[in-house]
């Protein structure tokens, strides 16, 4: 058995992302971060998520009020990746949104967590 130290790889931040088409079982995800720049024009999402090819982005929803902006991002697998093996670890995903208008005062309000 050896004694070498075991070499990880260094932390790194999160993974950007972008929607990818034609992916099945969508289901509603919930963001643990979300951060306005360019003057509140628009919003970086950052959320725990599987490894791709077995989960991806599939589509972020955004609606906006004159009170809110309610965002909700979907994830699912694409259809050619269904048979796929994955390993099950948790990675940190990022994405960025851009706004009709800019955010101002406006709530940024996590549609996911929305019945």
């Amino acid at each position: 058995m050896s004694s070498a130290p075991v070499e990880q790889a260094p932390a790194k931040g999160p993974e950007p992302v972008k929607p990818v088409a034609d992916t099945i079982n969508t289901r509603k995800v919930p963001f643990a971060k979300a951060k306005s720049f360019d003057k509140g024009r628009k919003v970086r999402l950052t959320w725990e998520s599987g490894v791709a090819p077995c989960t991806v982005l599939a589509r972020v929803k955004v609606k906006e009020t004159r009170g809110k902006v309610t965002i909700t991002l979907y994830e699912g697998t694409p259809r050619k990746a269904k048979d796929v093996a994955c390993i099950m670890i948790a990675i940190q995903k990022t994405t960025t949104v851009k706004l009709k208008a800019p955010l101002g005062k406006r709530k940024i309000v996590d549609g996911a967590k929305l019945r």
